[in-house]
């Protein structure tokens, strides 16, 4: 039998919608994973199957082969988990295939059948709600993020037993009700300009930087204030509109450093890499893109402590981006 499942997976800071095809013939029993999975990915056939058994769902002892579609983009992360389990159980007749058009599955299965939080799911909930899927489902872990994104309906399960008896109708669940970003945008620093005494012309030429967007080079003896000065810059921009709040949100829930008691950036970033960064580290990219430094402190400062000890490629490598 075969079923078609949609999923969704990250590509640099956006998220990308893989279908995720399942066939269940007849043959010796095996697993095959194809469509360029990394290994991660690859990984997921053992916590599939356990999942299902341990969540009291069979699991076919025939030949299994699972695409993940388009086939030549690399496929990163654990999200990719539950399309992987639900494609299963609808070849298996336990999910009638009509009942899960235009929804999207997204999460980590544990092998004993509960629902882990991954990383990106608020670029995959946009993704989805762009290619017009009309409901996603998410690890409870992740609320936070499913709240943010107005006009689709977002669904938390805990469990895989969970999201099976709401598909069949027996539990139903209720979508996460949506939240305003900027409604709790009542911004604590644990520093502020405020605390700078003296330093007239420096505290000058940052309030000039900070309201037209420069750069500034700052230079002077050690333990003069430069760092103090920088780190306390953030705390006079402008607060971030929803547009910026939502940007950054996006490129933090990513690389996983949301900060796990909220769940929108409404503080604008401070950047300060060590001076032996790399250049890929700190532009980002790679084989597969991953944000850097600069783009971590999109809206926000980034700080070169120490600026002539960094490497010269590097530097050069910040031309485009400063200009």
């Amino acid at each position: 039998m075969f079923a078609q499942i949609l999923g969704e997976t990250t590509c640099g800071i956006d998220g990308v919608q893989i279908l995720v095809e399942v066939d269940v013939s007849n043959g010796l029993p095996s697993f095959d994973l194809v469509g360029l999975p990394a290994m991660a990915v690859r990984e997921s056939k053992e916590r599939v199957k356990a999942a299902l058994r341990n969540s009291d769902y069979p699991f076919p002892m025939t030949r299994i082969t699972v695409n993940l579609a388009p086939a030549d983009l690399r496929k990163e992360g654990s999200g990719l988990d539950l399309p992987i389990a639900i494609g299963l159980m609808t070849c298996g007749r336990i999910l009638e295939p009509e009942k899960l058009e235009n929804k999207v599955f997204i999460g980590e299965l544990s092998l004993d059948g509960r629902i882990r939080k991954v990383s990106g799911v608020l670029s995959m909930i946009m993704d989805a709600k762009k290619c017009g899927a009309q409901e996603v489902y998410i690890p409870q872990a992740n609320a936070a993020e499913g709240k943010l994104i107005h006009g689709i309906d977002v669904y938390t399960v805990a469990t895989l037993k969970e999201l099976v008896e709401h598909l069949k109708g027996k539990n139903t669940l209720t979508p996460l009700p949506k939240e305003n970003i900027l409604q709790n945008n009542n911004r604590i620093y644990h520093v502020d300009f405020a605390d700078v005494k003296g330093q007239l012309v420096a505290r000058r030429a940052l309030e000039i930087a900070a309201a037209g967007g420069h750069s500034i080079l700052m230079v002077g003896s050690p333990g003069c204030g430069k760092t103090m000065l920088a780190r306390r810059l953030v705390t006079i921009l402008p607060p971030m509109t929803e547009a910026e709040a939502l940007e950054v949100t996006k490129i933090y829930s990513i690389v996983g450093l949301l900060p796990q008691a909220d769940s929108v950036m409404l503080e604008r970033p401070f950047r300060s890499p060590h001076h032996s960064i790399s250049g890929s580290a700190l532009l980002g990219g790679g084989s597969t893109p991953r944000p850097g430094e600069v783009t971590l402190a999109h809206t926000g400062v980034l700080y070169l402590d120490e600026l002539p000890e960094y490497e010269r490629s590097t530097l050069e490598k910040l031309r485009q981006p400063l200009e």
